[in-house]
């Protein structure tokens, strides 16, 4: 058995023990401890280790409190340094202020009538004693002072083996998924344009860094990426679609007009529109922070909200498009570059431009067109039939 799967039955097992009224708090944490321990979280081991009252974590840990007793001059140098030489003594554990001995755990802590810093299976048993004796307390512990103990470790340990538990259950789950989609929108671009494609695959790259410019460039980059998608689904026209501009600034109305050009549900449709008209508002309104100077009012996780929020928008717009009838893998001649000519053709540079220079004349090329260029023959011809389209 896989080794998260083992630890995510041990923390359930511990969260049934903390849930259970016959449950024990000792077995809980010792199970959180193990569980931890799996999948190496060791701020939740040593946590536990000092419930199980573990002296070289505990020992440390009681002298800070005598510290603390002892020394009420907070102002003095001597507190001070004091305090620093124990909080440093308790780091070098690998000890945290605020998870491992807060100020609340300490009150909690040093109220000796309350078990301290003594095994919680020790102070559970205590309690239990006195419970059973019909007895406030033994002339050490306090009924009282026990009962806050173990209800305090427990609301913990809860809150621990929870995040243990949701940890072990769903890390990865969104990630994985989003990482699904996104790389299903990168290859559904780079049929439809390489270089949309490699703006967008940047800009997931960029919300990686720790560079402020690059978040900025980022949504930059989203806010133009829409607007080349729109040029590459509905170019630019003068004439309205459905009494809307569809001009070269409106890239958004363009995208709407593909949509309802392409989607045939309505309810697919609205839902599509949605998100893109969110997604270029958003973008928009970002867009006129940028330009006003406020580059750094522009965080991360804004960036971070941009990519994704594009990806999510093209994953609507992209399910749409109309597949290709062409299986073709050859390079259509009319839009080869001078580049692919020359070496595909194994002819000269100067034939490849005569080749491009007929194109832009006869505005589409064909086999009689070709045979009519100057270094053209029958052996181009053949090769033009056999690896390009026309």
């Amino acid at each position: 058995m896989p080794q998260k799967k083992i630890a995510l039955q041990i923390i359930e097992e511990a969260l049934k023990e903390l849930e259970s009224p016959k449950g024990t708090l000792l077995t809980a944490i010792q199970k959180i401890q193990r569980a931890s321990g799996i999948v190496n979280d060791v701020k939740k081991r040593l946590w536990c280790l000092i419930q199980l009252g573990d002296p070289i974590y505990t020992t440390p840990l009681e002298e800070l409190i005598q510290f603390l007793i002892e020394d009420t001059d907070t102002n003095s140098k001597k507190y001070a340094d004091g305090l620093k030489e124990h909080m440093d003594k308790l780091e070098k554990l690998g000890l945290d202020y605020e998870f491992h001995y807060s100020n609340e755990e300490l009150r909690v802590k040093q109220n000796e009538s309350g078990g301290g810093y003594r095994n919680i299976g020790f102070i559970e048993q205590r309690y239990s004693d006195l419970v059973r004796l019909k007895d406030g307390n033994d002339g050490t512990f306090y009924k009282t002072n026990l009962l806050s103990h173990i209800n305090f470790v427990k609301k913990k340990a809860h809150e621990i083996a929870s995040d243990l538990f949701n940890t072990l259950k769903f890390s990865g789950t969104v990630s994985n998924c989003f990482d699904l989609m996104r790389l299903e929108v990168d290859d559904k671009l780079l049929d439809l344009n390489p270089v949309i494609a490699e703006q967008l695959m940047q800009a997931f790259k960029s919300i990686s860094s720790s560079k402020e410019e690059e978040w900025s460039q980022a949504l930059t980059t989203c806010r133009r990426l829409l607007e080349n998608i729109a040029d590459e689904l509905y170019p630019a026209s003068t004439e309205k679609f459905n009494g809307r501009s569809v001009g070269q600034a409106q890239y958004i109305n363009r995208i709407w007009a593909y949509m309802d050009s392409t989607i045939t549900s309505e309810t697919n449709k609205e839902l599509s529109k949605a998100h893109v008209n969110f997604l270029g508002a958003w973008l928009e309104n970002i867009n006129k922070l940028s330009h006003k100077g406020v580059h750094a009012e522009v965080e991360k996780i804004e960036a971070v909200k941009a990519v994704f929020h594009t990806y999510l928008a093209l994953a609507d717009l992209l399910n749409f498009l109309k597949p290709s009838n062409n299986s073709s893998s050859k390079i259509n001649l009319n839009t080869a570059t001078l580049d692919e000519m020359e070496s595909l053709l194994n002819v000269t540079r100067t034939v490849a431009k005569e080749i491009v220079r007929a194109r832009v004349k006869e505005g589409k090329l064909d086999l009689e067109i070709l045979s009519k260029i100057p270094g053209v023959g029958s052996k181009t011809l053949s090769t033009i039939e056999e690896l390009f389209e026309l």
